[in-house]
């Protein structure tokens, strides 16, 4: 299996080179409107909103913002296949503006944005981001009432475009060997992720950069990708910054489109590029030992079928075609990079 990862740097508010319903999935975490450390960023974008923040106005800046982040979920909306799914990692914000302290919702507005554009949403995912502990004491500390509950977690808000999931061909491969387990499917599928806190996150971009790009945990796009795309499909990120979501995708055995503004976050990716190989074999195995821990706490007279590649039992018929694939060739091609999969051989 081969698959191709396209990285391109420019402005995602307008995908250009991406053509009409040409994405299958859709896994970003774009800056977060009212957390200091983009606000120059949206400046560059609109200087309206630095206008906004001198001047006391926290609304008009948060407005100023999301309108920018709006002009790409325009473009989300317009590659998406449909029956196309994206998933939004994003956070709230806590900030005093003109000294009033508030919660800037930024789910909520993504939330709004996407149902404008005709999205369906679906069930989201809370996962757990742990603050500074110096920051968990905000307002009067220890005397009620003016203290304030610190936000450690953050959401992966999850549409849907269009009224109906997408279809596949009877029997299709692709679909069928891209299955996941099913005790990967009670956990990756409940509503509150606590174990993702940087599970995978085996590669590391220099620290400068990922502060700046506050990269999410590998394993939250990788559970992503393996949850809403199947083999062949291509996994768009419009704010790519460190390439999280195209390392997971290279794991995964899927395509994947990257757009970052700032250079220097690519000229950085081909060394992280040179270690897939070795991540995506250590976490496809990952994946294949935990099942066979399961089958021994479970015990094999309870899983009634057989994996078709794998000397494993499986609970379902649909777990019994699931296939594996692990990076074996990186080959730098173009703007991106063309990587070759083998099958995770059975054991």
């Amino acid at each position: 299996m081969q698959t191709t990862h396209r990285v391109v740097v420019g402005d995602s508010r307008d995908l250009a080179s991406v053509a009409d319903s040409s994405v299958e999935l859709v896994v970003t975490s774009p800056p977060y409107p009212m957390i200091g450390m983009w606000d120059d960023l949206f400046a560059d974008l609109d200087p309206a909103v630095a206008d906004a923040l001198a001047e006391g106005e926290g609304r008009a800046a948060f407005d100023a913002m999301h309108a920018q982040l709006d002009r790409v979920w325009n473009e989300v909306e317009r590659v998406l296949v449909d029956g196309g799914i994206a998933c939004v990692n994003v956070g709230d914000a806590t900030r005093t503006v003109d000294g009033s302290f508030r919660v800037y919702p930024n789910h909520a507005r993504v939330l709004r944005a996407f149902e404008e554009r005709g999205f369906d949403p679906l069930p989201d995912v809370l996962w757990r981001k742990p603050a500074n502990s110096a920051a968990k004491f905000m307002g009067s500390g220890m005397v009620p009432p003016n203290a304030y509950v610190t936000l450690e977690h953050e959401y992966v808000l999850v549409f849907r475009k269009g009224g109906e999931s997408r279809s596949f061909e009877p029997g299709a491969d692709r679909r069928y060997e891209a299955a996941y387990f099913w005790e990967e499917r009670n956990r990756w599928f409940s509503d509150v992720w606590t174990d993702v806190r940087g599970e995978l996150q085996a590669l590391d971009a220099a620290d400068d950069l990922r502060e700046r790009s506050a990269a999410y945990p590998l394993e939250i796009p990788y559970r992503l990708i393996c949850m809403y795309s199947a083999y062949g499909d291509t996994v768009l990120d419009p704010f790519w910054g460190t390439g999280t979501t195209s390392l997971a995708a290279m794991c995964a055995g899927r395509n994947s489109i990257g757009w970052e503004r700032e250079e220097a976050f690519v000229s950085v990716f081909d060394d992280r590029v040179e270690e897939v190989p070795a991540l995506s074999r250590r976490v496809s195995r990952r994946r294949l030992e935990r099942h066979r821990a399961f089958v021994a706490e479970r015990g094999e007279a309870d899983l009634e079928y057989r994996a078709d590649h794998y000397d494993v039992p499986v609970m379902t018929k649909m777990e019994a075609g699931i296939r594996l694939f692990e990076a074996v060739a990186v080959e730098r091609d173009g703007d991106g990079y063309r990587l070759e999969h083998a099958p995770v051989e059975g054991e």
